[in-house]
Formats: C-alpha cells, sequence, structure tokens
C-alpha cells in the first residue's frame, strides 16, 4: 500500500509544479512528473510476489503469473508521453523565440 501511496505524493508534486510555476519549462517538467508517477503505478498494478512470468510451458506449471498488459501499457504511455513532451518543448521553444521570455504572465502582457 505504500507504494500506491508514494506514486500519488509524486503525482501530487507534480500537480503542485503545474499549478503554481509561471515559467513554462517548469510547467513542462511538472507535466512529466506527473506522467512517471502514473508509469510507476500502472507498473505496480501488474506485479505480484513472487509470480512469474507469464510463459506458457506444459513442464513448468507456475502457481502465480505477472500480468504482462499493464506494463504493455506503460511501455505505450511512454512513447506517447515522449511525443507530448517533444511537442510542448517545440511549443516553448517558439515562444521563446518570438517573446524572448518564458514566464507566462510576461508573455500575455506582450502582444504581437
Amino acid at each position: 500500500m505504500i507504494p500506491y501511496m508514494l506514486c500519488f505524493v509524486l503525482f501530487l508534486v507534480g500537480l503542485y509544479g503545474v499549478l503554481t510555476r509561471k515559467n513554462i519549462l517548469k510547467i513542462i517538467i511538472g507535466l512529466c512528473v506527473m506522467e512517471y508517477s502514473l508509469y510507476l503505478f500502472l507498473a505496480m498494478t501488474g506485479y505480484i510476489e513472487g509470480g512469474a512470468a507469464p510463459i506458457i510451458d506444459p513442464a513448468n506449471r507456475a502457481g502465480s503469473v505477472v500480468d504482462p498488459l499493464p506494463q504493455a501499457i506503460v511501455l505505450t504511455a511512454i512513447v506517447i508521453g515522449l511525443a507530448t513532451t517533444a511537442l510542448l518543448l517545440a511549443i516553448a521553444i517558439r515562444l521563446y523565440k518570438k517573446y524572448k521570455t518564458f514566464d507566462i504572465d510576461k508573455i500575455n502582457t506582450l502582444k504581437g
């Protein structure tokens, strides 16, 4: 139960970073921390203490096996998260080239 709570705390740390920071790069880092906490949570849901790999072998019958589906979902989510982070960083770079700042308040006050 404690690892699940730590994932929740890590998610709250990322959420705090997103809600309280004015720098675009710090907001992106907060979003990445939130993503990684969800990856950890999903990977832990498929883990079984003492579980074996889910390989079908008639000679070796394991009592409990680890569910591979959450791990596959996490791998897919990592790829999607990487693409999203790259897109956010590209937008941040374009904003910096145009306004010469990463501060959201300054960008909102500038016109053009």
